[in-house]
């Protein structure tokens, strides 16, 4: 239930930046269920292989390369999903950013709720 409760908040938080954001596009609520959950897969395949190739350019960039493994992440993601679609690799660092913010606020209220 937990599980389907972030990913639920993950959408919600898609759509949001979406809307927010010029150079990002969903189609509708649906469209960004969609979305959570491919870069929820994404994240859980494929995340850990890029982080290993670049591993001597995160640790060279302090970690902030874990940024750019982000956006190609968003990127990659909006080739696979038909109703989204990011206008560049700037928009993606962007959406990256305020989409892990947004989560983080979203998740801590979840969390407060809870106790």
């Amino acid at each position: 239930m937990n599980l389907i409760l972030k990913l639920l908040l993950n959408a919600v938080a898609v759509f949001i930046l979406a809307h927010l954001l010029s150079g990002v596009h969903v189609d509708g609520y649906t469209g960004a269920l969609i979305v959570a959950l491919v870069l929820s897969v994404l994240n859980l395949l494929v995340k850990p292989i890029l982080v290993i190739f670049t591993l001597p350019a995160t640790i060279l960039t302090l970690g902030l390369f874990l940024l750019v493994i982000n956006a190609i992440i968003i990127l990659l993601a909006s080739n696979l999903v038909n109703g989204f679609s990011v206008d560049g690799f700037w928009w993606a660092l962007l959406f990256s950013i305020l989409l892990s913010i947004l989560e983080s606020i979203l998740h801590s209220i979840l969390k407060e709720d809870k106790k």
